[in-house]
C-alpha cells in the first residue's frame, strides 16, 4: 500500500502492520464495550480490518457472532472462533448484510476513504448500523517526539511529516521487552465539517458521536 511500511521481527502486513506486535497486545475490551452498548444484544457484527483480532474476542464474549475481514492471513490465523475472511476491505462483496458493520483502528483516515465506505454500505442492512473510529489529530499537533507507555508497550513518536494540508506521514516506534518494531503510515484528516458530505457519497448519514472528543461514531443508510 503507498504510504506505509514496516519493521520489526515476525511478518509485516501490506499495511506495514506487524503481525507479532498486535498478536502479543491485549484484548482491547474498551473499544468492544462501547460498540455493544451502541447495538442491541447478539447484533452479528462484520469487523473489517480486524487484525489479529483485539477486538474481535471481546466482541464475541460479549454476545456477538462476528465475521472477520483482514487482507493478512497472518492476522486471521491469530482469530479462534469467528468466521473469517480474507480480503481488501475495498473489494469485499460479501451476500450477507449485518446488523453491524465496524470500522476502527481509524482505517477511515489511512485508507481509501471513498472505497471503505461504501464497502460499508454495501453490507450494512437497512436497519443496521456503522460503527468508525477516526483519528482525531492529537497526536500530531505537533511535530515534536513523543513517548509513552501503555498496557506495556512502549511507544515513540519518531518522525511527522506535513506533505500538505490536512496531510500527515508519521512513524511509529513500538516495543515490548527487547522487540522494536515501527510502523510508518499516512493519515489524512476528516474533521467535523467534512462528516456529512462524505458520508452521503457513500450512501450514509452521520447518527451520533459515541464520545466526548468525537473519536466515535455511528453513521445509517440513506
Amino acid at each position: 500500500m503507498a504510504g506505509t511500511a514496516g519493521t520489526g521481527p515476525g511478518e509485516i502486513a501490506r499495511d506495514g502492520s506487524a503481525v507479532e506486535f498486535y498478536a502479543a497486545l491485549p484484548p482491547d475490551v474498551a473499544s468492544a464495550a462501547l460498540v455493544h452498548t451502541t447495538i442491541p444484544a447478539g447484533t452479528p457484527i462484520l469487523e473489517l480490518g480486524a487484525g489479529a483480532g483485539r477486538v474481535t474476542r471481546p466482541l464475541m464474549e460479549f454476545g456477538h457472532p462476528v465475521t472477520a475481514v483482514d487482507d493478512s492471513a497472518a492476522m486471521l490465523a491469530r482469530i479462534e472462533g469467528a468466521r473469517t475472511v480474507r480480503s481488501p476491505i475495498q473489494d469485499l462483496d460479501l451476500p450477507d448484510r449485518f446488523g453491524c458493520v465496524l470500522l476502527m483502528s481509524y482505517l477511515v483516515n489511512y485508507g481509501d476513504r471513498d472505497a471503505l465506505l461504501a464497502a460499508c454500505r454495501r453490507h450494512v442492512r437497512p436497519d443496521g448500523v456503522v460503527v468508525i473510529q477516526r483519528d482525531t489529530d492529537a497526536t500530531w499537533r505537533d511535530d515534536a517526539p513523543r513517548e509513552w507507555t501503555r498496557d506495556g508497550v512502549r511507544y515513540r513518536k519518531a518522525r511527522v511529516e506535513r506533505p500538505e494540508p490536512g496531510t500527515v506521514v508519521a512513524t511509529l516506534e513500538y516495543r515490548i521487552g527487547e522487540h522494536r518494531w515501527t510502523h510508518t503510515f499516512t493519515t489524512r484528516r476528516l474533521g467535523d465539517e467534512d462528516l456529512p458530505a462524505v458520508l452521503e457519497a457513500a450512501g450514509l448519514r452521520l447518527d451520533r458521536f459515541l464520545d466526548d472528543d468525537g473519536a466515535w461514531f455511528t453513521a445509517r443508510p440513506v
